[in-house]
């Protein structure tokens, strides 16, 4: 497999959008109907949503930072405001925080599951902390009891951003459906897609009337160009919401193969020497986004980007693991260093539903090779 890979000069993506039956078919309808901006597959997107994940209120956005932006604004983050993030994740949420004039204050990470721990959280909260952002990062779930019972105890709102989690669950309930606001991304590389696009979801009936209205301008429909608060337009087309309708009626085969690929992922992994996985805690179902791993130092002595030109040389593209804020002058000085120490060593490989088991092979028979042990 490996000769007949390199042969052919085919590369693997690290990442690839599925397309699973209706999706041509209810993205023509939309255009050949009156509604292409909104319409009647935003409503069923919605709808479609709610029902998975067991809210009362989903909205579709224009994309996932549309989505936390949102939230900031429903929960009326102020500047000076300060919004704990993980220290290891993507930068959306702190991202959001900055350009709000909030201050975001970074969360260590568990060295093994590579998420906030409600026990981290708690040594950050002081009088001017406004919200608590769970980031379930490449599809596993943070301990979503824990910090619900930290967010009420001290009676701060939680934010799950389950970009990356998509249908994940952690017992009956899914990822997304826990916190006071949650945020999700349809991005091309999602679980899944609308090209761009987001969704928010909360319990609340305020806060979802609020983020209605900052979600179009401020306008309430029945009066005509008045402008309740300064509002924004995040609305999502209904184009890409019939993509995403699509999506959805394929959600159980998606998940079934996004879970195939983690298990010959991690059978195959585990035997590869300095090489660690995410940990996944038995309460968590997840839904896998991305795989990666963290490399050891003594087995991969030559970096872990040079194990990323490694690999492309041979036709595989990988993604390094999300970058410390430290790293990014705009943030100014963090003390991370679990987060700081993934940052340097994870990386990320090819993840989609339709990766063969022997294009895994392939994967991690190159990836075994420029190990030490190899």
């Amino acid at each position: 497999m490996a000769n007949k890979q390199a042969a052919s000069g085919r590369r693997i993506p690290w990442a690839k959008a599925e397309f699973w039956g209706n999706e041509e078919k209810y993205v023509i309808d939309a255009l050949q109907s009156s509604w292409i901006s909104g319409g009647p597959y935003v409503e069923r997107l919605e709808a479609a949503c709610a029902q998975l994940l067991g809210v009362p209120h989903a909205l579709a956005v224009a994309n996932g930072t549309a989505a936390l932006d949102l939230a900031f604004l429903a929960l009326d983050v102020k500047p000076g405001d300060e919004i704990i993030v993980p220290g290891f994740a993507f930068m959306a949420a702190a991202n959001v925080a900055l350009q709000k004039g909030a201050v975001p204050v970074f969360c260590d990470v568990d060295p093994r599951t590579w998420c906030i721990q409600p026990k981290a959280v708690e040594k950050l909260i002081s009088k001017r902390t406004r919200a608590i952002v769970a980031v379930h990062s490449y599809g596993n779930m943070c301990d979503m009891p824990g910090l619900l019972a930290l967010a009420a105890a001290h009676d701060i709102p939680l934010i799950e951003d389950a970009a990356e989690a998509f249908g994940s669950r952690m017992g009956s309930l899914m990822a997304g459906a826990r916190g006071q606001i949650n945020t999700f991304s349809f991005h091309a590389t999602k679980t899944v897609t609308t090209g761009e696009g987001g969704l928010v979801t909360t319990h609340d009936s305020g806060l979802a009337e609020r983020m209605r209205l900052y979600r179009s301008h401020g306008l309430r429909r029945h009066r005509h160009y008045w402008h309740e608060l300064p509002g924004h337009n995040f609305r999502l087309t209904n184009l890409q919401a019939a993509l995403g309708v699509a999506q959805l009626e394929k959600i159980e085969t998606i998940l079934e193969q996004r879970n195939r690929m983690y298990r010959r992922y991690k059978e195959r992994l585990l035997s590869i020497p300095g090489t660690q996985m995410q940990m996944i805690t038995e309460t968590c179902e997840a839904a896998i986004w991305a795989i990666a791993l963290k490399l050891d130092a003594a087995t991969f002595p030559q970096g872990r980007d040079d194990v990323m030109s490694a690999l492309s040389n041979k036709g595989i593209e990988t993604r390094p693991g999300f970058q410390p804020p430290a790293e990014m002058d705009y943030f100014g000085p963090s003390s991370v260093p679990v987060s700081e120490d993934l940052g340097r060593w994870v990386i990320s490989l090819p993840s989609y539903p339709s990766l063969t088991d022997g294009e895994i092979d392939y994967i991690c028979n190159e990836l075994a090779m420029l190990g030490k042990a190899g």
